[in-house]
């Protein structure tokens, strides 16, 4: 019996999905299926193999019940009419009972089994008369989700900063954590609104190449290192990770920049950054020596002048 890879709610879940019979499907092909929620539609991504199930982690299980047809696709045109009538009175309903909770999205299911209710909130919520209104309203099982920003994103967000399709609404599956550092390794600009998404948190984009910027970031000596090259001894002052390349300064305090593969040995492993040295001596010239202290005045002990007191300040009596 095959196995075909489906994507189906508006969350976009995968799971593996099993025939009634011998049935084959293509690429794209929307059907009807059954899942653990109910009755749900989804399209056909690819065929089940071995390589595709062990890449995905704890994947959905359902069978595939038929193709759309035209009664399938009239009757979604008819609940996706419904389901903003719901959106609208589910708001409504919030607003009435004053819940500090903002309302993100409505999903129902194609069987009607159920309606998932999709919201932001800072703290808990306590939505049970919310759902006692909504069950009488719409005589159906009410499911409550709290979701994040980034799940915001994958539900409203259309198009990023790219132009194409925001990721997390296309292929991704799960938002792995991205973090500052994997911007600042692969030399991305650290300003705020150009390396956000719409989510308003970091493009999970740059988590794409990290793992091929630590690779090859291996072969290169931190900077900070003293290392010996054909030009002598230099100290690593940048690295270009994706064209194998280091920055040194030697002792002449010449900078040039060499490929990776010509350092021959690195005398002293760097942190990783530069410091500047606290404390550092200040290089005096011949031309300009430095200034002398002046000499403290007798009558006045260790101060050369005592200071004029201040005109806003007017003496006290003591």
């Amino acid at each position: 019996m095959p196995k075909y890879i489906v994507r189906h709610g508006v969350m976009r879940h995968l799971g593996v999905f099993t025939t009634r019979g011998k049935e084959s499907y293509a690429r794209g092909i929307a059907v009807v299926a059954r899942t653990s929620r109910g009755l749900e539609v989804g399209e056909v991504l690819c065929e089940a193999t071995e390589h595709v199930v062990a890449s995905m982690e704890n994947p959905k299980q359902g069978q595939i019940l038929r193709s759309q047809n035209d009664d399938d696709v009239g009757e979604l045109r008819r609940m996706l009419e419904q389901q903003q009538k719901e959106h609208d009175l589910c708001k409504q309903r919030i607003t009435e009972l004053n819940l500090e909770m903002q309302l993100v999205d409505v999903e129902h299911l194609y069987g009607g089994e159920r309606i998932i209710v999709y919201y932001l909130a800072e703290d808990r919520v306590d939505f049970r008369q919310l759902v006692k209104n909504l069950a009488k309203e719409f005589q159906t099982r009410i499911e409550m989700r709290q979701i994040g920003v980034r799940d915001e994103a994958k539900l409203l967000a259309d198009y990023g900063d790219c132009g194409k399709e925001v990721c997390c609404n296309t292929h991704l599956s799960e938002m792995p954590p991205v973090s500052m550092r994997m911007a600042k390794l692969q030399k991305a600009t650290l300003d705020p609104s150009k390396i956000s998404g719409r989510c308003g948190r970091l493009k999970c984009c740059l988590r794409y190449e990290y793992d091929t910027y630590q690779e090859l970031q291996k072969d290169l000596p931190p900077v900070g290192s003293e290392i010996l090259t054909n030009e002598g001894k230099g100290r690593v002052l940048a690295q270009e990770i994706l064209a194998s390349q280091i920055l040194v300064e030697g002792e002449d305090s010449r900078r040039f920049v060499i490929p990776g593969s010509e350092v021959l040995t690195v005398l002293k492993r760097g942190s990783g950054s530069l410091r500047r040295q606290k404390n550092r001596p200040v290089e005096v010239s011949k031309d300009h020596p430095p200034a002398e202290a002046p000499a403290p005045d007798p009558k006045s002990g260790s101060e050369s002048k005592k200071s004029a007191p201040n005109k806003d300040e007017s003496p006290v009596d003591e």
